[in-house]
């Protein structure tokens, strides 16, 4: 066994991208958060980058355990945990699978969204990145359930527009989680800066697909 390739590629943007939208995050996050969120993310993902030839890669499953760990050590905040327990699902919603397939996408993206549901206390419509991640995980599930077979990279931009349509229309919630929740009906006109965050990620997943995967 070992670590799935475009498993690792969409890891290595993931982790790519949190550290360069540091400060976009970060001012997303200022409108009604605590402006943390960035700085949070980025301080773990560039440990995932700096550690990454050194990361574990005798299976799928093990790797993301590593990721997972990595960031919940390094993260601060409530970000740490959050992301850290998401990895950590999606690690255990393929262990012991040798090889990969989209559907195994969708069931650690759903692991991940359950994970961060029991760590947050938190569920659709409560103004946080599940706003985006779980509409994101509905679309690619959509789209391979079709008549039609479908590339890694068109599911990839599925996946990205889903999350942007996804997370724009977090603007007109209330949050009812984190920081911002303390805002109350302030919190309506601005995104959720995880939500957001989540569809930059996908984007750039997808932007940087390689054609042959």
């Amino acid at each position: 066994m070992s670590v799935d390739p475009q498993l690792e590629f969409v890891v290595r943007t993931v982790a790519e991208t949190a550290v360069e939208k540091e400060q976009e995050f970060g001012d997303l996050d200022a409108v009604v958060g605590d402006g943390d969120f960035g700085y949070s993310l980025a301080r773990g993902f560039e440990i995932v980058v700096a550690e990454w030839d050194d990361l574990d890669r005798s299976s799928s499953a093990v790797f993301l355990q590593k990721v997972a760990l990595t960031i919940s050590k390094r993260v601060g905040g409530t970000s740490g945990p959050i992301w850290g327990t998401a990895f950590l699902r999606a690690s255990a919603a393929v262990k012991d699978v040798d090889q990969l397939s989209s559907d195994h996408a969708v069931a650690m993206l759903r692991a991940a969204a359950e994970g961060i549901k029991k760590r947050g206390n938190s569920d659709l419509g409560d103004k946080t990145l599940l706003d985006a991640l779980i509409p994101m995980t509905d679309a690619i599930e959509t789209a391979l359930a079709g008549p039609d077979t479908v590339s890694g990279a068109e599911l990839a931009r599925t996946a990205a527009t889903a999350a942007r349509t996804a997370a724009d229309a977090t603007s007109t919630m209330i949050a009812k989680r984190g920081r911002a929740s303390y805002t109350g009906e302030r919190s309506i006109g601005s995104p959720d800066a995880g939500a957001v965050a989540v569809a930059v990620l996908a984007e750039r997943v997808a932007d940087r697909w390689p054609d042959s995967a």
